[in-house]
């Protein structure tokens, strides 16, 4: 047994695939390509163990083209030599397949080296990767090649596969198994719809179990105890660590306080207290906002003592944040209004300050209205005078609009009075 569990019972046929229906289906888009037995360039995008490199190996026995295997974290550009010096030689009558794992470990100058190949149809591409390819792909190689989005397996179709890694082992090991009830479901669900994780986990609680009178019993508490902190899948630097961001301000900002604590313990888990603390601060600003505006130094507060005690209690105080702030009246009214000014001042859109507003008391002698004119609004009642504040240039600009909220309509009612509208 020296290879992985999830090598040995690796699919040889479209047929055996777990999940991807969506691809792989019948009169799937990407099935009818690879029973076309034609192959175009293809990257294959999605999580670890959802199937990328399986099919990508089916699809290149189906092909009389010269296949090469290369790993974009260990690859270099002399292996890329090799390739193409096999191009137009008896080697690789037919062209070749070159199957590019982890392309997106190849910097834009190994990726460009490709492009005048893949190009002509001397070689064809089949790429996977577990990073959003538009953003890691070279743009000339991504036009040329058509992407598909693997997803993670849904728990009810890793649970065959478990089931037949039991069986497999079963006779591979000459021992009966078995297992208690629930525990394919276990493993299914634990492996956040990684398959090659899930079968990792289906050897090792067989390695794990005891052999009593040539039989080993999987229990339910054994797996438990297994996956209990070696299933969560999270990198700071990926695609799952925005997602799970973006996931986190959505659903406060959407006023649901299950799932905003949901990712707030995902992200306490992956140890990622800073992360936790920037996208709760700034949901508290930009979502609730003036709806309710004491909430800011609440939440700040909530972050500081986060901070002072550190993992694993601050997940008390930022639980209190993330249910205020989830469940608080919403208003992005002044993040809308600062971003609409910003624009304006990005374009040039601006005008000099008006004189009675400027940081001076004093007039040259070119002026003949001298003077500073400018209103003090404490002399007047109610703190408000009518003076122009804004430049000339967009005096009638209006980038702030009262909110429908209870604070927001006092404020408005009251400057309505104020101002006699």
């Amino acid at each position: 047994m020296a290879t992985p569990l999830a090598d040995r019972l690796r699919p040889q046929s479209v047929e055996d695939m777990v999940g991807q229906k969506h691809l792989l289906g019948e009169n799937m888009v990407l099935r009818n390509i690879i029973e076309s037995g034609t192959c175009p360039n293809l990257i294959f995008y999605g999580p670890s163990g959802t199937g990328k490199t399986t099919l990508a190996r089916i699809i290149a026995n189906k092909t009389d083209k010269r296949l090469h295997h290369l790993n974009g974290t260990n690859a270099s550009t002399a292996d890329i030599k090799d390739i193409v010096s096999e191009l137009d030689t008896f080697a690789a009558p037919n062209g070749i397949l070159l199957y590019l794992d982890e392309i997106q470990y190849f910097n834009k100058r190994q990726q460009q080296s490709l492009l005048e190949y893949i190009e002509s149809g001397k070689i064809t591409l089949i790429a996977s990767t577990t990073e959003n390819p538009y953003f890691y792909i070279y743009s000339a190689v991504l036009s040329r090649c058509t992407v598909f989005e693997f997803k993670s397996v849904e728990p009810e179709d890793v649970v065959p596969a478990v089931i037949k890694g039991f069986n497999f082992l079963e006779t591979e090991l000459g021992v009966k198994i078995e297992c208690e009830d629930g525990v394919a479901e276990h493993i299914a669900v634990a492996c956040g719809g990684d398959v090659r994780k899930s079968l990792n986990f289906t050897e090792l609680s067989v390695l794990s179990a005891k052999t009593v009178d040539g039989k080993k019993l999987i229990t339910l508490d054994g797996v438990s105890q297994l996956t209990a902190k070696n299933t969560f899948r999270y990198d700071k630097f990926g695609d799952e660590h925005y997602d799970i961001l973006s996931a986190f301000q959505k659903s406060m900002r959407g006023s649901d306080p299950d799932a905003s604590l949901h990712y707030l313990a995902r992200l306490l888990e992956a140890g990622d207290l800073p992360s936790a603390i920037r996208r709760l601060l700034v949901c508290a600003c930009e979502d609730v906002g003036l709806a309710y505006p004491n909430i800011i130094p609440i939440v700040k507060s909530a972050c500081d003592i986060a901070l002072q005690v550190g993992l694993p209690e601050a997940a008390i105080p930022l639980a209190d944040a993330v249910v205020l702030v989830a469940t608080s009246p919403k208003s992005n009214t002044a993040h809308d209004g600062i971003f609409a000014a910003l624009e304006d001042v990005r374009k040039g859109n601006f005008g000099k300050i008006p004189r009675h507003l400027q940081n001076k008391h004093f007039d040259g002698e070119d002026n003949e209205n001298k003077g500073q004119f400018y209103e003090y609004p404490h002399n007047y009642p109610n703190a408000w005078v009518e003076q122009q504040y804004l430049p000339d240039a967009i005096k009638d600009k209006k980038y702030y609009t009262f909110g429908n909220n209870k604070n927001e309509s006092l404020s408005r009612e009251y400057w309505k009075k104020v101002k006699g509208e």
